[in-house]
Formats: structure tokens, C-alpha cells, sequence
């Protein structure tokens, strides 16, 4: 391999491309690695960490009325959004460094610039050609905006975490994870937001229960959720803007957000003109090695449009360093993949929905619980927390688990191994409960919830 620049080059150092450039350079290989952007990618710079860090701010608001009713005595208080985006951006610079310093530590080489297939072992970084044994495709994803009318006037999440003010109105666009977390947040520090889903329900390939428990939990905070609905067109004005919707209706806003979903970032990468197979969506095509159609070159992360989360990409990542570099056979594992959404209340699943159990399993029962946490029975607060547990009624195996409430994602991430472990419902009920929590509810629940109409379908 001497005849190359390099043993591996990745394009893109997101979470996968790193973990798999350091991995991969730990086993011996000479790694190169090029980014556009800053180090961290999409998790660290503008997802993940800077929006768990708003979320955390926008929950002080309630945590400060809800004092009060514990005999706490507040005095004036306000949000300064200047001093949070400072305290955030010092905070991404730090982890930023921190990137650098791993690779640094590694031995990995960073060539900063776009990179560009030229051959199937060459890549062009800003003019500079660059050659590898193997390359690794990790550019991850972009969030994505419709070909409407004054759509250059709307935001996304890039922009949103650069933004110098608080908008005093904000409409978000969009049901997913996504947008459900900038709804929540921007609620929360005080914006009077609208939240516009062209669906039926928010959290579309959730469960059921999940989606309406969150709906209508998101509308009692405040939110005015809107869903059969989508823009037509976006004017500026002098005082904001003026959003017309399919419908006709027409409302006045201070930004408009649009979360409407992220496309894997292949767009100009030249791919296809080295024999890269991509799916219609741009998505790079990969086996189960993440081994594209061209032999030397793989894809790991949300370019490859698998599961789109930060641990999955990492997973992917290290499994095909081990697998290429290091001699020892890795497949990452997309079943059972726990998820969280940090809306408000907080989501967390893993495992089936109702629906995809009954439609795999046939006959399930389904065992739910639905009650207000006990910090609000001091509070008043009309908050409620459902609890959901799916199970093959055959081999009594736990198919699913889904939360909507306070620390959701705390709690699912244990149960989360039980699933993947294969534990069964009388698993559960063997478990003994810590009291008082909320989480002791999942080995409480005995008795299965009928469902008649589902019963019926069975």
C-alpha cells in the first residue's frame, strides 16, 4: 500500500468519521481525514449537544413556578439569551478542540477542505489530490427545505443555534424529532410558537400512544400545534414575516424554522461518476460491512441513511475499522436501537411499536399505564406520563418499550438492554421496583390493557 498517500482517507469528521478514522490508526493504518466544517460534525456543532444545552435552559421556567409550590420563594427572573449563546458557543468550541485533539492523538492526519471523488483510490480536497487504499464516505446529513415561495426567508436548524435574538413568534415546520425539540425549547424560554405538520399526527413511525400522549401534552404547555397543514408561500415585511398556508390562512411570524427532515450530503461529492451505487434520496447504498458497490470504498453515519443517530454512526464506524483494519470481523446490530427525543415532556423508545408487533407477531398484549408523576401532585401541574409495554401473548418476549415523560430517556436506556437481552414480561415482574419512581412502573404494570378494536383484528 505504499504506492498511496494513505492506508484509509475519510471524508467528513462527524462522529463516525471520526471514530473510525481513530480506531482504524489505532490498529496500525496510516488515516487521513478531511472536513469542510468544523470537527464533531452535525451531533456536536449543531444537533445533539448545543440543542440538549437549550433544552436544559428551557425547562427553568417551569422548574421556577413549580418552586414555589415546594415553599421556595423567587424573586424576579428573566432569560437572557445573549449570555446562553455565549456560555453554549464556549462550550462547542471547547468540544470542538477536543476533536482535534483526538485525532492529534491518534496520529490522524486532518486536510481541511471539501473532498471530491476523483477515482475509486483519489480524493480532491480544494485542489489538492489526495490518494488512499480504502475510503470512507461519513459526510453524514442536511437538513432540508421545500421549493416554496420566499423559502429563503426560512431558517433551519443550522441557522437557528447562530441566531443573535430570540424570536418573540416562531413557526416550526415539520413533525418529526426535530421539530417537536425546537417546539418544546422555544415554548419554553418564553416564544409564542406554532408548530405546522402537513401529517395526521406529530412523530410520524412512533407509537401510537406515544404520539397522541405528546400532542396533547405539547398543547397543554402552550404549543399550537396544527398538523393537515403545510406553507404555500413566505413574504418579509417590515415587522416579520407573513406565512400563507395551502388552506388560505394566513399568519404573522418573527421566523419561520423548518424541520422537515435531513437528506444524506452526497449532493457534489461525484459518487455515482466512480461507481458509488446511491439510493433516490442520495443515500450511499451499503452491505452489512458498510461496503459500498465499489470495493474499496465504504459509508458509515446518516450518508448512509440506516438509523440516523449519533450512536449508530459511531458503532458503524469502530465495526468497520475492527472489520478492515483491525482482522476481527464486526456487523453492526440495527435491531433494537434505543431513541430519545428531548421534547417536552421527553420521549424514549426501543424495540416495536404497536403496530409493527401485531403486524409481526400477530397476537401481543399490551400493557400501559397513564398518571400524573408524583412531583406535580404538590405542583398542580396537569402533566401526565404514559408508560407502554408491547409483548408477543406466544413467547411472553417484551417487543417493545415506549416512555413519555420526565427522564425518559434515562429510563429507556436500561430497559434497553433487557430488550436487546431478549427478556420476557415475566422478567419484568420478577424485578423489583425502586420507590417512588417513575421507572418502577414498568415492572408494576400486571395487568394487559384490551383493546377492543385491536383484539378483534387479531
Amino acid at each position: 500500500m505504499a504506492e498511496f498517500d494513505f492506508d484509509l482517507f475519510v471524508i467528513g469528521a462527524g462522529s463516525g468519521g471520526v471514530r473510525a478514522s481513530r480506531v482504524a490508526a489505532n490498529h496500525g493504518a496510516r488515516v487521513g481525514i478531511c472536513e469542510d466544517s468544523r470537527v464533531g460534525g452535525t451531533c456536536v456543532i449543531r444537533g445533539c449537544i448545543p440543542k440538549k444545552f437549550m433544552v436544559y435552559a428551557s425547562h427553568f421556567a417551569e422548574h421556577f413556578e413549580d418552586a414555589a409550590d415546594f415553599g421556595w420563594h423567587l424573586g424576579p427572573r428573566s432569560f437572557s439569551w445573549p449570555k446562553f449563546k455565549a456560555a453554549k458557543d464556549k462550550e462547542i468550541d471547547r468540544l470542538n478542540q477536543i476533536y482535534h485533539r483526538l485525532l492529534d492523538g491518534a496520529g490522524v492526519s486532518l486536510v481541511k477542505g471539501r473532498g471530491t471523488m476523483v477515482d475509486a483510490h483519489t480524493v480532491d480536497v480544494d485542489g489538492r489530490k489526495v490518494t488512499a487504499d480504502k475510503i470512507l464516505i461519513a459526510t453524514g446529513g442536511w437538513p432540508f427545505k421545500p421549493k416554496i415561495g420566499g423559502i429563503d426567508h426560512a431558517i433551519t436548524s443550522n441557522e437557528f443555534f447562530e441566531l443573535e435574538e430570540q424570536p418573540r413568534r416562531v413557526i416550526v415546520v415539520g413533525g418529526g424529532f426535530i421539530a417537536v425539540e425546537f417546539a418544546g425549547i422555544l415554548n419554553g424560554l418564553g416564544s409564542e410558537v406554532i408548530q405546522i405538520y402537513r401529517g395526521e399526527q406529530i412523530l410520524r413511525g412512533f407509537d401510537s400512544d406515544v404520539r397522541a400522549t405528546l400532542a396533547q401534552e405539547m398543547r397543554k404547555k402552550g404549543v399550537d400545534i396544527q398538523v393537515e397543514s403545510n406553507i404555500q408561500h413566505i413574504e418579509k415585511t417590515a415587522s416579520g414575516l407573513i406565512v400563507t398556508c395551502e388552506d388560505g390562512a394566513i399568519l404573522e411570524t418573527d421566523c419561520v424554522l423548518y424541520a422537515t427532515g435531513r437528506a444524506p450530503k452526497t449532493a457534489g461529492l461525484n459518487l455515482e461518476a466512480v461507481g458509488v451505487e446511491l439510493k433516490k434520496n442520495g443515500a450511499v447504498v451499503v452491505d452489512k460491512y458498510s461496503q459500498t458497490s465499489v470495493e474499496n470504498i465504504y459509508a458509515v453515519g446518516d450518508v448512509t441513511d440506516r438509523i440516523n443517530l449519533t450512536p449508530v454512526a459511531l458503532n458503524e464506524g469502530l465495526y468497520f475499522a475492527d472489520t478492515v483494519f483491525g482482522g476481527r470481523e464486526r456487523v453492526m446490530d440495527h435491531e433494537n436501537v434505543a431513541t430519545a427525543v428531548f421534547s417536552q415532556p421527553s420521549v424514549a423508545t426501543v424495540g416495536l411499536t404497536e403496530q409493527e408487533a401485531r403486524e409481526k407477531v400477530g397476537a401481543v398484549d399490551i400493557y400501559k399505564s397513564t398518571f400524573r408523576p408524583l412531583i406535580h401532585t404538590l405542583s398542580g401541574r396537569d402533566e401526565k406520563t404514559m408508560m407502554k409495554i408491547i409483548v408477543d401473548r406466544a413467547t411472553d418476549k417484551v417487543l417493545g418499550v415506549h416512555m413519555v415523560g420526565p427522564e425518559a430517556a434515562e429510563i429507556i436506556q436500561g430497559l434497553a438492554v433487557a430488550v436487546k437481552m431478549g427478556a420476557t414480561k415475566a422478567d419484568f415482574d420478577a424485578t423489583v421496583g425502586i420507590h417512588p419512581t417513575a421507572a418502577e412502573e414498568f415492572v408494576t404494570m400486571r395487568e394487559a390493557y384490551v383493546d377492543p378494536e385491536a383484539e378483534a383484528a387479531e
